[in-house]
């Protein structure tokens, strides 16, 4: 574990995921997070996530983790203090601040896939597709919309642009693919370019 340094030394790609610190009360959320960790792992992916071994983002961690596969948590001291970051993963980063944990994350992947989660997901999920717009980084943005968890999102975004606060082209920053499958293969094609 580390609390520093170049993260992604490996040479394989990255992508952030997004999602809960919670298990939420639906299994499909669980399994869809191990879906995501057991799919990237098999295609040599390296997972950039929270660091947590809670929720959601354990479910993820433990899944890449029993497929052999690369996982680089970013935790802020806060949540390490409060005994959440999981011991098991190949590189632990410390971070001071919320703001630090993105900036990190955004900076070490070169896609980002978004799973159930509430405020803090979508927080992260945003600001990624805001700098996008911004041209901070070109990383993709992918909603896996496992049980129709974003359908919601999706109406509020199609509002916004007929309402003429979304342009048509920074709408589809925000991509939605209905299956984990879909929006892992969605954000390998992007990244390969």
């Amino acid at each position: 574990m580390s609390t520093g340094g170049s993260l992604n030394n490996s040479g394989a790609p990255a992508i952030a995921v997004f999602c809960g610190s919670r298990p939420g009360t639906r299994r499909r959320y669980v399994e869809a997070a191990r879906e995501a960790g057991r799919l990237l792992a098999g295609r040599g992916t390296t997972v950039v996530y929270g660091g947590a071994t809670v929720g959601l983002m354990g479910a993820l961690a433990d899944a890449c983790l029993a497929a052999g596969g690369r996982v680089v948590g970013v935790i802020p001291r806060l949540l390490v203090d409060l005994e959440l970051a999981h011991p098991g993963v190949t590189e632990l980063h410390i971070v001071e601040t919320m703001a630090e944990r993105k900036a990190l994350m955004a900076g070490l992947s070169q896609g980002f896939l978004v799973l159930p989660g509430a405020y803090g997901t979508l927080d992260e999920a945003f600001e990624m597709v805001t700098w996008r717009q911004l041209g901070l980084h070109a990383g993709p943005v992918v909603f896996a919309n496992v049980g129709g968890y974003f359908d919601g999102l999706q109406v509020f975004l199609d509002r916004a642009e007929e309402d003429g606060l979304l342009s048509r082209e920074n709408r589809d920053l925000a991509a939605f693919e209905p299956s984990v499958r879909g929006a892992v293969e969605r954000l390998a094609a992007s990244i390969r370019g």
